[in-house]
């Protein structure tokens, strides 16, 4: 049988209706799926005639490995004409994905990418605060702390000072040593920020304005959700306000 085709594919922030059209359709013709753990259970059904496997990495959780995901994508393609590797966001951000379009090039496996919308994107319609400014932002940088076993440290921070906007992903677990680095690389402790929770996921969604000092107490009332921070003084405005959730959705979304 000829080897099929793998499809990487972007499935967005989490809303079901922010996938692209081109994704929808994939989704609707895959014969298997493979697809990350914070991939919205509504948009993993769309797959309704594909066989579909989860193989999502969360962070403190287990997770499969990325040689053996990999594997697993050659072998399917070498079993189904449409195979669809769904990923949360974007695949070419923080995804992966060159590890796996490398592996299955180096196995004569055919491979496409479906670009989604990234969580950032997302963040920013949700505040509804442009990551850049006339006057203010006109630089955006996106960075993430996390670092795989045996690999070198990153440099994220100097990157994050450089830019007028820094948005810095899988991170929220350590926003108090977020906040204490960028300080420690001399920006103010006044400098504006906010943690977005399910940023697109309509009744879950948390908004929290703080600043590079208060960074790690609003880290603390975090429900559990996919967030990111953002830095930068166009959220200047919204990190004035004061946004805490009411007790009633918290329980709501706890359960």
């Amino acid at each position: 049988m000829t080897a099929g085709k793998v499809w990487l594919v972007g499935a967005g922030p989490g809303a079901p209706d922010l996938l692209t059209v081109r994704a929808l359709r994939l989704l609707e013709h895959a014969d298997i799926v493979f697809h990350d753990a914070l991939v919205d259970p509504e948009i993993v059904a769309l797959a309704s005639c594909a066989e579909r496997i989860a193989v999502g990495k969360r962070c403190g959780r287990h997770s499969t490995a990325q040689r053996f995901i990999n594997k697993r994508l050659i072998d399917a393609a070498h079993t189904h004409q449409r195979v669809v590797r769904l990923k949360g966001g974007d695949p070419m951000l923080f995804g992966r994905a060159q590890e796996e379009i490398d592996a299955l090039l180096v196995a004569g496996i055919q491979v496409e990418v479906v670009p989604g919308v990234t969580s950032a994107l997302a963040a920013s319609a949700d505040m509804q605060r442009s990551l850049t400014a006339r006057g203010i932002s006109r630089s955006v940088t996106f960075v993430t702390p996390r670092v795989g076993a045996g690999e070198d440290r990153s440099n994220w921070v100097r990157a994050a000072v450089a830019a007028d906007t820094a948005v810095i992903y899988m991170a929220s677990h350590e926003a108090a040593a977020i906040g204490a680095a960028l300080i420690a690389h001399g920006m103010a402790p006044g400098t504006p920020a906010a943690i977005v929770e399910g940023a697109s996921l309509s009744g879950q969604r948390q908004v929290l304005p703080v600043t590079l000092a208060t960074l790690g107490a609003a880290g603390a009332r975090l429900l559990g959700g996919p967030a990111l921070i953002v830095v930068g003084e166009n959220f200047r405005a919204l990190a004035e306000q004061a946004v805490v959730p009411d007790s009633a959705t918290a329980s709501r979304r706890r359960a």
